[in-house]
């Protein structure tokens, strides 16, 4: 017999594939430029094609995490992980070149910002796991 996740994590899978929609959506509407100041100057796409990629990939994972089950959960989870790490290097961006976007507007609060990301990483795999 496997064991259920818990109440708490099943809320937590939930909520962070919510907030992965949402963050997929504001992507390709009302944050697409604030979206277009963290991408990285060595990625290859032009900034905008580079949002909207990523905002479709969020919709997908976040969807993904919200509706998965046992073995499959785990396996959104891992990936959901590994986007959030992917990404990092956009929010290192933003405080490395100084862009203001989503209110980030000092170097105390991009800095701040870049500490939250590994919460990400913790909740997908924590939340998705037995």
């Amino acid at each position: 017999m496997t064991a259920q996740p818990s109440r708490t994590r099943r809320l937590t899978k939930t909520l962070l594939g919510a907030a992965l929609v949402f963050a997929g959506i504001s992507h390709l509407t009302f944050a697409r430029k604030d979206f277009q100041a963290q991408v990285p100057d060595f990625v290859p796409l032009e900034p905008d094609t580079t949002v909207v990629a990523s905002g479709i990939a969020e919709i997908t994972l976040g969807t993904a995490l919200t509706v998965a089950q046992g073995k499959r959960a785990r396996a959104v989870g891992r990936i959901a992980a590994a986007f959030f790490a992917a990404v990092f290097p956009g929010n290192i961006a933003q405080y490395q070149h100084r862009r203001s976007a989503f209110g980030l507007d000092t170097d105390e609060k991009r800095l701040g910002r870049l500490f939250f990301q590994p919460v990400l990483i913790a909740l997908a795999l924590w939340s998705t796991r037995r």
